[in-house]
């Protein structure tokens, strides 16, 4: 019999065991093993709880040659990577949901796994119950990925679910979605783009084979969106979407995080709520959409097992996961990123319009004192200077938004 340990005892690894509990005899015929939870290690009590006894510490869970998995729900950089670092070179597979830290040490802690003929899996650390990550390592290996875009964060999702369908401000929907416990107190990780971006650096890292590190990125939250950017993108047809995007260039990659404007036609535009939907883009299998809850406590957990399941199964270290470090020298310059633009400004005639940005699509029902428009293609060193001009012309840029083509 294989023990586990579940370092980390909150919404997540108090999930994990509910579900092992819950689906235990179909979990071991799936895995091929019988499997026991035999240390639960939280820093608070668990006294008093249905897990008292399996109580512990991790000093004790690494000690004990019966516990084969290491489940780490703690969360951020310390002491998790400690944590899981030990496990790995101790002979133990480590399966976690921890984002932060497989988007910074992903590279490193699946090497040590390797030599060690050990997993370190993370299903769960991208998308909640979406399997996203064993299709693209595995599934979708046989084609080479191209492009990978996605909706990848639920808190933003709603808010801008909300201030399209029900004409709120950012303010009044993030609000909501603090009430309904979408969003935390503080929502600076998640509107702020920094959740979206380590979820799209782990999936560049695995599409493309070199580890994308978050630092590298250029994230634009949404928390300058306003009502008014919303109806304009409506009225030329298009939602607003916070977008994680990765794509091979001639130059490097091309990772980034940013609001962008999608066709109302996409599959990506019905995505909605609390819900993700991720593109895959493959030379042989096209377009490929992964859509369900990107979070919660019952769907991360799940997935969580599922990478138990494939752990027990192969036994042995699963060599078609994993990527080289890449010395930070992967990722394009953002700037040199082409997309169209939609602009928003005021203190602005046609005439100026045209001079300063060249040809353009005019949106209609803009308030009457500015003006919306569509750009052509454009670099993001074009867009910036468009700017610095409209401000010397002594113009407003009320906003600046890709429009993107999924």
């Amino acid at each position: 019999m294989t023990k586990i340990a579940i370092i980390g005892f909150g919404v997540v690894g108090s999930g994990v065991a509910e579900v092992f509990y819950k689906n235990r005899q179909s979990i071991e015929k799936k895995a091929g093993r019988e499997l026991d939870i035999k240390y639960i290690v939280d820093v608070r009590s668990l006294e008093g709880t249905v897990w008292a006894d399996k109580a512990g510490t991790y000093e004790q869970a690494l000690a004990d040659p019966e516990v084969g998995v290491m489940i780490e729900t703690i969360g951020g950089l310390t002491p998790a990577y400690d944590f899981s670092k030990r496990a790995l070179l101790a002979g133990k597979h480590v399966i976690t949901s921890n984002k932060e830290l497989v988007a910074a040490h992903g590279a490193e802690l699946l090497g040590i796994a390797k030599e060690n003929n050990v997993n370190y899996l993370f299903e769960a650390s991208v998308g909640g119950g979406i399997p996203i990550i064993h299709p693209l390592y595995q599934c979708l290996g046989a084609g080479e990925v191209e492009e990978i875009a996605g909706i990848l964060n639920g808190t933003t999702n709603f808010i801008m679910t909300r201030m399209f369908r029900d004409k709120m401000s950012f303010e009044q929907a993030l609000g909501l979605a603090q009430d309904n416990g979408y969003a935390e107190r503080n929502p600076a990780a998640d509107v702020e783009g920094t959740d979206a971006c380590r979820k799209i650096c782990i999936l560049a890292s695995i599409a493309f084979g070199s580890h994308v590190y978050p630092d590298n990125i250029h994230t634009e939250g949404i928390a300058a969106l306003t009502a008014e950017d919303v109806a304009a993108a409506a009225s030329a047809g298009y939602v607003i979407k916070l977008i994680g995007r990765a794509k091979k260039t001639e130059k490097g990659l091309m990772v980034m995080v940013s609001p962008a404007l999608i066709s109302q036609e996409s599959q990506l535009a019905n995505v909605s709520d609390v819900f993700n939907g991720i593109l895959v883009r493959s030379s042989d299998t096209g377009d490929v959409v992964f859509y369900g809850r990107g979070a919660g406590k019952l769907p991360t957990a799940a997935a969580v097992i599922s990478d138990l399941v494939d752990a027990m199964k192969e036994g042995g270290h699963i060599d078609s996961l994993g990527w080289e470090d890449s010395g930070r020298s992967n990722v394009a310059d953002w700037r040199d990123d082409v997309t169209r633009m939609m602009f928003r400004t005021s203190g602005l005639g046609r005439t100026e319009i045209q001079r300063i940005f060249g040809t353009v699509e005019p949106i209609q029902g803009a308030a009457q004192e500015e003006r919306a428009f569509l750009t052509e293609p454009v670099s993001g060193r074009q867009t910036e200077e468009w700017i610095r001009l409209a401000k010397a012309a002594g113009a407003e840029v009320r906003s600046a938004i890709r429009v993107l083509e999924y």
